[in-house]
């Protein structure tokens, strides 16, 4: 589903924002439109911005990624977008892959607005998308591309490795991404957009990003409940980061932004303020 090199990312032209009170449209460095919003820290002006990247069939407007926007502002400023494919946003999505692109455009725009400190948290896809971001425009490989970069990284739910089939849900999703029939239940069953290309050539896994992040913090969140990715994705990724992650494992939690409670999501809000 991609059709350039991995790790040819550039970042987006500030410049080139349109931007509404609260809003705005952002103009990825592939053309692509992304919605986006920000709301301010409740709280007063803030140096930090939490950037939030939802899971696959999300967008901006879903409850939960309100839900998680309005906890995360008690503690920073929170910029919200739909990825490539969801809501309102243009393009189709490629499931992770190009992706990186509309985080990093995301990223540039909480810096544009003054937030001299920019952390993402991201569910399910999102939580794979922010790993990959965090190690192509981290300290190790930005080559420059400063702006992008990320300061701390949250992945709740994410799987450690592509293509994992072993549970039904992750086979029905594979129907869905894979399928024509499934790419129009896709479209009009869930309103996101897929692309119909294979990846080529295959991006960079989460658990083959996670040691390309550090010294930037890293925290992995799993619930011991999740039907997608079972206990091994997040101890994958937590030992491929080799000592310099945390890993907590929520007892009862299901998966993603739906299963995230008020009182996770305000550790998290303290995890991602206080380092």
């Amino acid at each position: 589903m991609s059709s350039g090199r991995e790790g040819r990312f550039h970042t987006v032209d500030v410049s080139r924002i349109s931007q509404r009170p609260r809003g705005a449209t952002l103009l990825t460095s592939d053309g692509v439109r992304i919605e986006a919003r920000y709301e301010p820290c409740a709280s007063g002006p803030t140096g930090t911005a939490v950037v939030v990247a939802h899971g696959f069939t999300g967008s901006v407007d879903r409850p939960a990624v309100r839900r998680a926007a309005r906890t995360f502002s008690r503690y920073a400023g929170v910029v919200t977008f739909s990825f490539r494919g969801h809501g309102r946003s243009g393009g189709r999505s490629t499931v992770g892959d190009r992706e990186v692109l509309d985080l990093a455009a995301a990223v540039e725009w909480a810096r544009s607005l003054g937030h001299t400190r920019v952390v993402t948290v991201g569910f399910s896809m999102g939580g794979s998308v922010v790993l990959r971001h965090a190690a192509l425009y981290g300290a190790r490989m930005h080559e420059g591309r400063t702006e992008a970069r990320t300061d701390a990284v949250v992945s709740v739910s994410a799987p450690a490795r592509w293509y994992y089939r072993g549970t039904a849900p992750m086979r029905r999703l594979h129907w869905v991404v894979t399928r024509p029939a499934g790419r129009i239940v896709g479209r009009y069953g869930f309103r996101t957009r897929i692309h119909h290309r294979d990846w080529d050539p295959v991006p960079l896994s989460p658990a083959e990003s996670v040691p390309l992040i550090a010294p930037t913090p890293l925290l992995i969140v799993h619930g011991d409940s999740d039907p997608y990715f079972p206990l091994d994705h997040p101890r994958m990724l937590a030992a491929a980061a080799r000592g310099t992650a945390e890993l907590w494992l929520e007892p009862g939690m299901g998966h993603a932004e739906n299963a995230a409670d008020e009182a996770l999501l305000r550790r998290l809000g303290e995890w991602l303020t206080g380092r």
